[in-house]
């Protein structure tokens, strides 16, 4: 299967250090601080890179399902929210919110809350992330 690589550079000391991400893909090149992961500084951070993964891996798990079940969405668009909290030892990431919006014709609420949960269970990266509470609200529109 797929093996995919990232790398990251870090110069310097924590707060006034500087790094870099990038992705094999190119689809990232960009710089990343202590003032980009803990204020609100310019540049990307772990968290956020994290959320994309999640909310693009749920997305994506959620739409095959929905499909496999013989009701294929119009969209799937997900948020995740990766939250990085202050913890005995530091820093954790204590909690990651998927937020699901979805359009699948034909499909009731019931059937729909099933696959979102089995996707959000299923999900690769859920499973990478499963030490850390995941929760899910979907909505089907």
């Amino acid at each position: 299967m797929a093996v995919r690589t990232a790398d990251a550079e870090w110069r310097g000391a924590l707060k006034d250090g500087t790094g870099r991400i990038k992705t094999e893909s190119g689809a990232l090149d960009g710089p990343y601080s202590f003032r980009s992961r803990f204020e609100s500084d310019t540049g990307t951070n772990p968290e956020e890179l994290i959320a994309a993964a999640h909310a693009g891996c749920f997305s994506m798990a959620l739409a095959n399902a929905l499909a496999s079940a013989g009701h294929p969405a119009e969209r799937v668009s997900t948020t995740a929210k990766v939250h990085l909290d202050k913890a005995p030892g530091g820093f954790a990431i204590g909690r990651i919110d998927l937020v699901c919006e979805a359009e699948v014709p034909g499909l009731d609420e019931a059937g729909f809350k099933a696959q979102a949960e089995d996707a959000k269970a299923n999900c690769p990266v859920s499973k990478a992330l499963a030490a850390t509470e995941i929760t899910l609200t979907a909505t089907l529109v």
